[in-house]
């Protein structure tokens, strides 16, 4: 088992993805477009208690829709949620979503959407719209792997520390892909204070230097915005794990279940009222089907991709907090521990 190509998630067959996001000093917001348009099966788990989303029913197993067409991951609360009119609109321009008609442009593209909040980076009334989402469509390609300051991670705060889009993928021995991006957004931190590193073990870090650590020590626990500390914690992680595996939208609510395990290992503590985590699960059916439910090595087989979709999500997770770079006074962890990297 290694990383894809890209360890990235458009190493998965099938998917696109596309940014669009604005960062200057009266902006930092963006919308991040995961793109399926033949369809893919799709689950969500939401798990915090403040969440913004849009079209998450029509996920559950036992709705009349079966595929979606996209994810869209946005900025601007739940203002935010108008991107995914321009990713419908961008799809439906091109014949993608569900037929309702006799002609092939009558189509309704089922894409599922979720918000972090991130106004107190901006100007008031400055907020992802629907040309956001559209543009973020147009841009969607197999090759985007940028991470950090990008799409829905621009205006993204984890913790103390600014917070950003992280990507990863894996390739299991039968060949079976998966991959994960995550807006890394949380009131809890992804950084042990005790030790200066991420929760999650990473290659090419070091325990920074302990005059770093002590220094670091007291923000634990506060809220900085780009204009000074916050009142109400820029909070929420979202993110989409997905295969080419053949699953059900039942199975893939594993895979969503998994992801958050992950967050709940690499951010602490996850899950709060004040978070509205929310992770989708996508299967694009370009590659194998797990064995019939009730059939020898189905639940092991199930459990083995759930646990590899695990670890991508933690470390996309650990790599969107390494990618980010400081806005204004909100620093970035690179920024706070500069010996940390061997």
């Amino acid at each position: 088992m290694g990383a894809g190509e890209r360890d990235a998630l458009v190493d998965v067959d099938g998917v696109l993805v596309g940014h669009e996001q604005r960062l200057d000093p009266h902006w930092a917001s963006g919308v991040t477009a995961v793109l399926v348009p033949e369809g893919a099966s799709a689950a969500v788990d939401v798990r915090g208690g403040g969440p913004g989303t849009r079209e998450t029913d029509v996920l559950e197993p036992s709705h009349l829709v079966q595929q979606v067409h996209g994810i869209v991951l946005t900025g601007g609360s739940a203002y935010g949620l108008a991107a995914a009119d321009g990713a419908m609109r961008w799809l439906g321009e091109r014949g993608h979503g569900v037929r309702v008609g006799p002609d092939p442009a009558h189509v309704v593209p089922v894409v599922p959407s979720a918000v972090i909040f991130d106004l107190p980076m901006n100007d008031w009334g400055n907020r992802p719209d629907a040309d956001f989402g559209y543009r973020a469509c147009q841009r969607a390609t197999r090759t985007e792997t940028r991470e950090g300051n990008v799409g829905a991670g621009t205006g993204a705060v984890v913790g103390c520390v600014k917070g950003g889009i992280g990507t990863a993928s894996t390739v299991l021995e039968d060949g079976t892909t998966i991959g994960a991006l995550v807006a890394v957004n949380a009131a809890g931190s992804a950084i042990d204070p005790d030790t200066g590193l991420p929760w999650i073990p990473t290659p090419g870090l070091r325990r920074p230097d302990q005059a770093e650590i002590d220094a670091a020590r007291p923000l634990f626990g506060s809220r900085p915005g780009r204009h000074g500390p916050v009142d109400r914690p820029l909070n929420t992680t979202i993110g989409v794990v997905a295969t080419d595996l053949r699953l059900s939208k039942a199975e893939c609510r594993r895979l969503a279940v998994a992801a958050q395990d992950a967050l709940a290992r690499a951010v602490r503590p996850a899950h709060l009222l004040v978070d509205g985590d929310t992770m989708f699960a996508l299967a694009t059916g370009t590659g194998a089907a797990l064995p019939a439910p009730g059939e020898q090595d189905w639940s092991a087989r199930l459990d083995q991709v759930s646990a590899a979709a695990a670890d991508v999500v933690a470390r996309a997770i650990v790599r969107g907090l390494l990618a980010a770079e400081p806005v204004d006074e909100v620093t970035s962890y690179t920024r706070l521990y500069p010996s940390a990297r061997e």
